[in-house]
């Protein structure tokens, strides 16, 4: 990563992470290389990368699993050099039709092939970088916390007083969406293992379930909304965990299935959602500014802050993937590219 520059018939290049074919093993799939520096079209601008991240979307990409991200990524083999989504930056260059951004800005959102020295960006993915965060702090914001806004604020429609339960809460969406729904004023429960409960109450969790000691969906209480990030429960239990006119949003589960895995419950929550008082459903999160400056407006007033695990340097990306698929994790893992 600190060798120098190099050019190959007078075209720069940098380091990134590339892939050639699908695998679900990231030590066989992913390695490190030199391409070329990607171009700018005019309404884009070149980001000098200083960090990136890693989540449950990059192992799905890289694995090319479920078929269905296929149509996306690509039906043989990916169709771009590796996985990466997040960027933490500083613009190097514009083109001629973007304005509002200029070199030397740091940014944070969304890009294509984003596990690379350089990227090129929509101006409608990106935005200032919250000036409280680190690079690597804000690259594991963009689409875990994009997704929790989501799940919580404008599916899940979370309000002040509301009882919610949110599954997966040590993860990387999970941590953001147990601090989204305490910043709303709802009286959180939180679902983690053991090891990771004292993290979750941390974040302001009011009750937190341990779910290798106690089923989280056999007590009492009835919830407005339900969060269901990591589990794979069944629809019926989860429908008997929501009030009458609670709200079940489903952003995970993870199986082992090649062509569904896991987005059956998805799709039959959404077909039964109209036929019942409950609202049931998914959705696809949107990457776009307006989103991350509302996450910059909560993490510059104190209300939201990424909770970070470890810090990988680009060069050990496929050991970031391999730990975040060991389970172990709490919060987010971050790539660090050097300045220079």
């Amino acid at each position: 990563m600190s060798e120098p520059t190099a050019t190959t018939g007078g075209t720069k290049t940098m380091v990134a992470v590339v892939q050639e074919r699908y695998g679900a093993e990231p030590e066989a799939v992913l390695r490190t290389a030199r391409l070329a520096r990607p171009s700018i079209g005019p309404g884009e601008v070149l980001v000098r990368v200083r960090a990136s991240s890693v989540d449950r979307g990059t192992w799905h990409m890289m694995a090319g699993l479920p078929y269905a991200v296929r149509t996306v990524s690509g039906l043989r083999r990916p169709k771009l050099p590796n996985p990466g989504r997040n960027i933490a930056g500083v613009i190097e260059a514009v083109g001629s039709d973007v304005t509002g951004f200029a070199p030397g800005d740091a940014v944070y959102g969304t890009a294509v092939a984003a596990f690379a020295e350089y990227v090129a960006a929509r101006p409608d993915r990106i935005a200032p970088k919250p000036t409280g965060l680190t690079f690597e702090e804000a690259a594991t914001v963009p689409v875990s916390a994009l997704t929790a806004l989501q799940a919580v604020r404008d599916k899940g429609k979370v309000q002040e007083g509301q009882q919610v339960l949110i599954t997966g809460a040590a993860g990387g969406v999970g941590t953001f969406a147990v601090q989204l729904a305490h910043a709303f004023n709802a009286r959180v429960t939180a679902v983690a293992s053991t090891l990771k409960l004292d993290a979750v109450q941390a974040l302001g969790a009011d009750h937190m379930i341990d779910y290798t000691r106690e089923d989280f969906l056999a007590g009492p209480r009835r919830y407005d909304a339900v969060i269901d990030i990591a589990g794979n429960r069944g629809l019926r239990d989860l429908r008997r965990a929501l009030t009458p006119r609670g709200r079940l949003v489903i952003t995970g589960g993870e199986t082992n299935g090649p062509w569904l895995g896991g987005t059956d419950r998805q799709l039959r929550a959404q077909m039964l959602s109209p036929f019942t008082g409950q609202h049931l459903g998914t959705f696809i999160s949107s990457e776009h500014a307006d989103g991350l400056r509302d996450l910059s407006g909560l993490i510059d007033a104190g209300a939201l802050s990424p909770v970070m695990d470890r810090v990988y340097p680009l060069a050990e990306t496929a050991a970031a993937v391999r730990h975040l698929l060991d389970g172990r994790v709490t919060g987010k893992l971050a790539l660090a590219l050097p300045a220079e």
